[in-house]
């Protein structure tokens, strides 16, 4: 698993290193010679660099990064504003061991610059930005150089992912050990450009210690719980999975979802519909059964045989009491469920009935809103991405997948994961119920709930990002085979799964 470290975790880290008998200086050292190695490949011709040091440890970085780039014959400007004997004990240590001659930091300094390496602050950085350092940073997003950032780009919250004021636009950053959720969370992972993990002697062992809670939404995050068919299987083994229709007039949102959770891998998928769309339901669909389902009640009945494992509502159904009640309905039966669109926004005067009803029951639930439904569920809540939606979790007593181009899952339990596996092709209609579909469908095959929602994002990102340009919300279900078949086929490679 990928884990990712918050900034207090991060110096969690460097603390038990250190005290394991590692020197901090050690580890500095390690640092900057990985961020002088990353300029070298990128950039071996290169003339100039401007190395830029901050005011803390990240400085000490750059000023090591700086000695090492000396040492491999590219010349140096240094920039640095102030004593360096105030910087922290071994940035002031590495500060005395640079050769080389310092300059003020300005807009100057830019000049006959082939690449500038940004060490001016770190992942830590908790107020904003201002004064003298803002306008370099506005000076060095102005020059268009390339930059190679240190830990995160200076500006950008490690933690959160947040801009304090303003933050660097770097080509490429060079992080240790683990990468921080700010690597990954919006809008800081658009100032980091490529971000390596530099391996500068932390132990994995002190993660023991430290114990995360949050990781990179990657396959091995989910793979070993992933549902793959037993050689044995049928598809009463791998789930009966229902989708609720809206009225004639909107329909399209849950075939689509439907569609997902029969492409990710469920046995039967079962779309439930108002009288009044069985037929253009029916003349729409072909693997996939329709029946009549008008209401609360007839949900109930439909549930009641305990097959159906798994149930969606949400897509197209409508805002509105009726809606309310076929949700509270779902609810209360045995099977796991989804609440997308619709299901969240009809709660919007009453949450608190919703989150009760979540949390008298033992099987999963799962709530998949954007930002806007979000916002009408826990108007209250506030924070970084990563932190509003594990407050909902808790508030909700449900699996949060907070979706957008950072989409974060949560549990209660504070286990949370963020995507970075994603495309601007997803911005089209339908998509999020294909998501919301494929979600559903892997929690009928019984994966777990932080898997499956996790995989779900994982896959639907992939898929739209395998397929590229022109995606439709169509297409993502007819290309989920291909991303399937080669996370199955590395699996059978490496001796893990029969083939």
């Amino acid at each position: 698993m990928i884990e990712l470290l918050t900034a207090d975790e991060m110096g969690r880290a460097d603390h038990l290193t250190i005290e394991s008998g590692v020197p901090a200086l050690t580890l500095m050292e390690n640092a900057g010679r990985a961020v002088a190695e990353d300029v070298a490949r990128r950039f071996p011709d290169a003339g100039m660099v401007a190395v830029l040091c901050g005011p803390g440890n990240n400085g000490g970085d750059g000023f090591v990064a700086a000695r090492h780039l000396l040492e491999r014959g590219y010349k140096v400007r240094l920039g640095f504003n102030g004593d360096p004997e105030r910087l922290p004990p071994d940035a002031a240590a590495n500060a005395r061991r640079y050769p080389g001659p310092r300059e003020p930091l300005s807009a100057a300094l830019l000049a006959g610059i082939d690449v500038v390496v940004d060490a001016l602050f770190g992942a830590g950085l908790a107020r904003p930005i201002e004064g003298a350092y803002a306008a370099m940073i506005e000076a060095i997003n102005a020059s268009g150089l390339p930059v190679v950032a240190v830990d995160v780009p200076s500006g950008v919250d490690g933690t959160s992912g947040a801009v304090r004021g303003v933050a660097v636009n770097a080509l490429s950053t060079v992080t240790f050990f683990r990468p921080k959720p700010g690597h990954l969370l919006l809008p800081g992972r658009h100032h980091c450009g490529e971000v390596s993990v530099a391996d500068i002697g932390i132990p994995a062992s002190v993660l023991d210690t430290i114990d995360p809670k949050t990781f990179a939404n990657e396959p091995l995050l989910w793979l070993p719980r992933f549902p793959w068919p037993a050689p044995d299987g049928h598809k009463y083994s791998r789930g009966h999975a229902v989708v609720v229709s809206g009225p004639l007039y909107s329909t399209g949102a849950a075939r689509l979802a439907a569609r997902g959770a029969l492409r990710v891998g469920a046995g039967l998928v079962t779309v439930a519909s108002p009288r009044d769309a069985l037929s253009v339901n029916a003349s729409s669909l072909t693997a996939i059964m329709v029946r009549e389902a008008d209401d609360a009640r007839a949900l109930e009945s439909l549930l009641s045989d305990r097959r159906k494992n798994a149930i969606l509502v949400g897509p197209g159904v409508g805002v509105g009491p009726r809606t309310k009640a076929m949700v509270l309905a779902v609810l209360a039966a045995a099977a796991a469920v989804v609440l997308d669109a619709d299901a969240i926004t009809s709660f919007a005067d009453e949450p608190d009935k919703l989150f009760t009803a979540i949390k008298a029951r033992k099987a999963p639930a799962v709530l998949t809103p954007h930002d806007g439904e979000f916002a009408r569920l826990f108007s209250d809540i506030e924070g970084s991405k990563l932190d509003r939606a594990r407050q909902a979790s808790v508030r909700s007593g449900a699996t949060t997948l907070l979706k957008g181009a950072d989409t974060v899952v949560a549990v209660p339990d504070g286990m949370a994961s963020i995507n970075a596996t994603t495309s601007p092709w997803l911005a089209t209609a339908g998509t999020g119920d294909v998501l919301a579909g494929m979600a559903l469908g892997l929690l009928a095959q019984k994966m777990p709930p932080f898997e499956a929602a996790s995989a779900a994002v994982w896959l639907h990102g992939k898929a739209a990002s395998d397929f590229g340009p022109g995606l439709i919300a169509e297409d993502v279900p007819e290309t989920l085979p291909k991303v399937l078949s080669t996370l199955h086929s590395g699996l059978a490679n490496q001796g893990k799964m029969p083939v």
